[in-house]
């Protein structure tokens, strides 16, 4: 089977984006840079691609030049998180420089978006009793950064929980 690599585009910024990235994830690593040469005397020795590894998922980042699209939602990568410890220390590091939007989803400082997702909000999604399901979906709809155990006090509620405060 092929192997498959994701390929982000960015004007300058290819290095930086890749730098930031791997000092983020504990299991990452740059892998290699490859320059332009002097078939291109205006940009020789400028990085034109970064190809660098977040846990097992690798990335190429290129330096693509000005473009007349952007990142958008429409493509985001989901980390799935353990615990609360997790979901704080991607969503803190990406959203520097970056914004916060709803459900746990964010765009970091290069405008890739990013959902923090706690792998305890997807057993809570399959939970066999709906009414339980909807009391948490509720819940994460009212969240910024997901909190687990907000998530849970949801979930267990009898009845509709009052509203949580937006996060």
């Amino acid at each position: 089977m092929p192997k498959t690599v994701i390929s982000l585009w960015f004007d300058t910024e290819a290095e930086e984006a890749a730098r930031f990235y791997t000092s983020i994830w504990p299991d990452a690593e740059l892998l290699d840079t490859l320059r332009f040469g002097a078939e291109d005397p205006q940009r020789e020795g400028q990085v034109l691609t970064v190809n660098f590894r977040l846990g097992d998922t690798e990335y190429m980042a290129l330096n693509g030049g000005k473009a007349d699209w952007a990142f958008s939602e429409a493509v985001s990568f989901m980390i799935m998180c353990a615990d609360q410890a997790e979901v704080d220390h991607y969503w803190d590091r990406l959203t520097e420089g970056g914004e916060e939007s709803e459900c746990g989803w964010l765009k970091d400082r290069y405008g890739v978006s990013w959902q923090v997702t706690p792998t305890r909000l997807m057993e809570l999604q399959a939970d066999p009793d709906p009414e339980r399901r909807q009391r948490a979906v509720q819940a994460m709809f009212t969240m910024r950064k997901l909190v687990i155990a907000d998530l849970e006090r949801a979930a267990d509620a009898t009845k509709d929980p009052a509203p949580l405060p937006p996060r």
